[in-house]
């Protein structure tokens, strides 16, 4: 079946497998495998979840589970099967032969919606290099697959031409994206160390897709810096909305300003070829002073999202960052018990009230070392003055016989900079 675009609309079968050792609860998991195959741009049918504590080398599945889902897959008019588990290339050809259906698995799903939102150089390089690292030992498997239905969720990326490339070719477009990233990596290098030479505290907001990260960036550039477009990310009720890092500056009333950090939602089973793309993210956590963890209070699924996004923090060492819970579209929730679960914020990013409440709360974490003083500045040191009125809230000044006498908060670099002028 086409649309009017002459594109194969792809009506989809889901098929999972749940076993003592899966981490995370199968039918959660089924339910992010539909919102995934959603925003890709699939129909989803029907799902189909197997039971069972050994995987088969055939098919993944049992043999009369391939029957069972062909059946479905018939009865419905699927095109397309998509597994909740990582497939090998010899599963996928198997299953293909059996079901003469396309048959893509969990990680070519979220590689392929990677590669739809991919905007900056950066991302879309992390994600071809991602998508090459799948397809190399899948060549056999995904050939067949292109040969079946020639496009759609699967094959978008790198492009259909170069999955016709040979083991070397591959290997070699591997290596040169691998150099490329490398000159990416110095430069972004190069901007951390100027800001942690300008000494600005740095927040990054962490947490699972669509918590509403973005949002809560947007609405507090809007709050602080006014309605600059150039300075707003992307933001929509999506997954993976947001792949790429930014940075902004938010500069508050008081002259105290941070850098805002806006990063890539987590997943849950997160596909190992996807790993190093999360590094390039994780790097720029792991400068933050503090992180605003987002949750979407109105997901069911949220405890698992909490530990998702810990459990990824934890495996790349960033364990000693100070940070709080952030339970953000409140507005959504109608348990009122919900605020007395635990700890943390509890904000609706569309309230402006609910963004000063999350600023106050960052400020009181990242400006805690600021200290009230009295500095007499002789005045032919007026460059002190400068600086300190520049860029710190002054109280109150007052010329003096012996130079400029200006109270201010400072932070402690600051204070110990400028001590010898210090008067009770």
């Amino acid at each position: 079946m086409q649309n009017t675009d002459d594109k194969i609309i792809q009506k989809a079968i889901l098929v999972g497998v749940g076993t003592s050792k899966n981490i995370y609860d199968i039918d959660k998991s089924m339910d992010e495998l539909k919102e995934l195959a959603n925003a890709a741009g699939a129909e989803v049918l029907y799902s189909i979840v197997q039971n069972k504590e050994k995987i088969e080398a055939t098919y993944y599945i049992g043999k009369g589970k391939v029957e069972e889902v062909k059946m479905f897959a018939d009865n419905l008019e699927a095109n397309t099967v998509i597994f909740n588990n990582e497939l090998s290339g010899s599963q996928i050809r198997n299953l293909e032969d059996a079901l003469d259906l396309k048959v893509i698995d969990r990680t070519a799903l979220i590689l392929d919606i990677f590669a739809t939102r991919a905007k900056t150089r950066d991302a879309k390089l992390q994600v071809e290099l991602a998508q090459l690292r799948y397809r190399l030992p899948r060549l056999v498997g995904i050939n067949s697959s292109m040969s079946r239905l020639g496009a759609g969720i699967g094959t978008r990326g790198p492009g259909e031409q170069k999955l016709e490339l040979d083991r070397r070719k591959i290997k070699e477009k591997i290596t040169d994206i691998k150099n490329e990233l490398k000159e990416i990596k110095k430069q972004r290098e190069t901007q951390r160390s100027k800001r942690v030479k300008n000494r600005i505290p740095i927040v990054a907001l962490v947490g699972y897709t669509n918590a509403g990260k973005s949002t809560i960036m947007n609405r507090v550039l809007q709050k602080y810096m006014g309605d600059n477009e150039d300075k707003q990310v992307f933001e929509k009720d999506m997954l993976f909305a947001t792949l790429d890092t930014y940075h902004r500056k938010v500069e508050l009333p008081d002259n105290k300003s941070f850098i805002l950090i806006d990063t890539i939602g987590f997943v849950s089973e997160l596909p190992h070829s996807l790993v190093e793309a999360f590094k390039a993210t994780l790097e720029e956590i792991r400068e933050a002073d503090y992180l605003i963890h987002v949750v979407d209070s109105s997901d069911a699924h949220l405890d698992m999202q909490v530990k998702v996004t810990r459990d990824v923090l934890d495996e790349f060492g960033i364990k000693d960052i100070p940070y709080t819970v952030c339970y953000n579209k409140i507005d959504l929730v109608e348990d009122e018990d919900f605020l007395n679960r635990s700890t943390g914020l509890y904000i609706s990013a569309l309230e402006e009230s609910d963004i000063e409440k999350l600023v106050e709360d960052i400020r009181g974490n990242i400006f805690n070392d600021y200290i009230k003083c009295k500095f007499l500045i002789p005045y032919d040191q007026g460059q002190i003055v400068n600086n300190l009125m520049k860029n710190f809230t002054i109280l109150n000044t007052e010329h003096t016989g012996e130079g400029t006498l200006i109270e201010v908060e400072v932070d402690e670099e600051n204070y110990n900079r400028y001590n010898k002028y210090i008067v009770e």
